[in-house]
């Protein structure tokens, strides 16, 4: 079989100039030795974000975002996506302060697994990591309502996804946007330019108290982190984008989501792709469990994390919950490949 044209492209360029993988580890080396892509990678390098506009065809990020809502309203809770009035808790499945739906084997619903198989979106990480061997994350899906009355605040929490103590660039996170996010549709605030910076950071601050996390591969900042990136020169951007654009960050640059202030939701599904190299076959069996279970992971694709599928309403498991998606997923091969399933050694197909 002829390679593809992405697979060309991916074998001239890895064998004419250093990985990629190595100039993302430092925005000074690119400049040092003049690399200029003309493309996303520009600015992932420079800033730390991107965006990939029309990475989904507009009319399939329509269909996405129909699909959403149709997965909404599936539990006959009260929901209707025409009446801004039944935007409550009670008429919803359970959904936390920043807009995650992490449960009910929301992570496989057809529509998500349609989204991270879309070309441009699987093409874009292809050309970051240099090879087609990826896999994907089975990440959360969010929805921002333009109304949170009825929901708990959505405070800032500004944080990196990144364990300071394995510095360089490991990780390239993304988002598939589904409705319109201007400057006041809530949305991602970037720090741009915190990933240059973040070893000195953690140089200065390092007796600062940390925030307590679940996992050292999440670092918040704190009052004082926040002034050393002002003091830095450092500002905070909304990133904007239309249905379909790819939105692209390396997990080092300090990022947090805001509530919308206009009458806009905002729907977003997490995609995060790394080479099956980098995970191990104890990654791979456990993320095939995923899978078969329907169960939701952490944005590191090699799934060190697994979720549940037990929504907790008031304390209490969810009598909705669900262990199955509303509409099962349906994959190409291609998209079979990303659950890292046909990587594992001795499995037979």
């Amino acid at each position: 079989m002829a390679p593809s044209a992405i697979e060309v492209e991916s074998t001239a360029y890895i064998s004419s100039i250093p990985s990629v993988k190595k100039i993302l580890s430092d925005s000074r080396l690119s400049k040092s030795n003049g690399i200029v892509f003309g493309d996303f990678r520009d600015e992932l390098i420079r800033d730390g974000y991107a965006v990939v506009k029309g990475a989904v065809p507009r009319d399939r990020a329509d269909a996405y975002g129909k699909a959403f809502y149709d997965f909404l309203e599936s539990f006959n809770l009260g929901y209707d996506r025409n009446d801004s009035s039944t935007i409550k808790r009670d008429n919803l499945p359970v959904i936390n302060e920043k807009g995650m739906v992490l449960d009910y084997a929301a992570p496989h619903e057809n529509f998500v697994w349609q989204v991270r198989s879309e070309p441009g979106v699987v093409e874009t990480f292809e050309k970051v990591h240099g090879t087609a061997d990826l896999i994907v994350s089975f990440d959360a899906i969010n929805i921002g309502f333009h109304d949170r009355s009825d929901f708990p605040k959505n405070k800032p929490w500004p944080h990196q996804d990144q364990d300071p103590a394995k510095p360089g660039f490991r990780c390239l996170q993304g988002l598939v946007n589904l409705q319109p996010c201007g400057p006041n549709d809530g949305g991602l605030i970037v720090c741009k330019g915190g990933h240059v910076v973040s070893e000195e950071f953690h140089r200065d601050m390092v007796d600062e108290p940390r925030i307590p996390a679940w996992t050292p591969e999440w670092f918040g900042f704190t009052k004082n982190g926040m002034k050393w990136l002002e003091d830095h020169g450092l500002e905070w951007v909304k990133v904007c984008a239309e249905p379909g654009d790819l939105i692209l960050w390396d997990s080092r640059t300090p990022h947090y989501n805001v509530p919308s202030t206009s009458k806009q939701d905002r729907m977003a599904i997490y995609t995060c792709y790394m080479p099956v190299s980098e995970a191990t076959q104890e990654d791979l069996i456990r993320k095939k469990r995923a899978f078969e279970e329907r169960l939701g992971t952490t944005h590191w694709p090699n799934a060190r994390h697994l979720g549940t599928n037990i929504a907790k309403r008031d304390g209490i498991p969810c009598p909705y919950n669900r262990s199955r998606p509303f509409v099962e997923p349906v994959l190409t091969e291609r998209a079979f490949k990303l659950t890292g399933i046909p990587y594992i050694e001795g499995l037979q197909q």
